[in-house]
Parts: C-alpha cells; sequence; structure tokens
C-alpha cells in the first residue's frame, strides 16, 4: 500500500448495521407519510431526511475521520441551508 492507502477505519459489519437503520428510516418515511400529522408533516419529513443524510455522510462519506477544516465546512453549509429553508417556511406561514 502507498502512504495515502489506508484500510477500512469502520467494519464491514458496522456499515451494515448503519445500512439497514437507513433501511428502517426508509420504512419510517414511507409509513410516515401515510398519517395525517397535520402541519408536522413537513417538520417530521424533514427530521427523518436529514438523519438519513447525516448518516450517509458520517459512515459512508467518513465525515465523521476527516480533519476539522471538512468538518467546520460541513456544519457552516448545514447551517446555511437550515437558515434559508427557514426563511421559506417563514415566508410561506405569513402569506
Amino acid at each position: 500500500m502507498s502512504e495515502h492507502e489506508s484500510e477500512h477505519i469502520l467494519s464491514y459489519g458496522f456499515l451494515a448495521q448503519i445500512l439497514g437503520g437507513l433501511v428502517v428510516l426508509t420504512g419510517v418515511t414511507v409509513g410516515v407519510s401515510y398519517i395525517d400529522w397535520g402541519f408536522l408533516n413537513v417538520p417530521i419529513a424533514l427530521f427523518v431526511a436529514s438523519s438519513k443524510a447525516t448518516l450517509v455522510l458520517l459512515f459512508f462519506m467518513h465525515i465523521k475521520f476527516e480533519g476539522m477544516v471538512i468538518k467546520v465546512s460541513f456544519i457552516s453549509t448545514m447551517l446555511f441551508l437550515a437558515i434559508m429553508i427557514s426563511f421559506t417556511f417563514w415566508d410561506v406561514a405569513f402569506r
């Protein structure tokens, strides 16, 4: 191996567990879509989707094991996205 290559940080069993969690959360997404939660439909869907995205980013894309610059960049991007989404909800709420 060259100096830039390394072995897998996470075991395949652990990654399989994360995949199982993603499949379960996909089932939750489908199950929740059949229930009328009123005004909570969108926040619940966003919470489940962001949970799945977080699992993918942390473990499959190895953000958890990256340097501080990558982590700060990721967190600032997520904060900016949250601000933009909240502006959209605020605009729709006060029409």
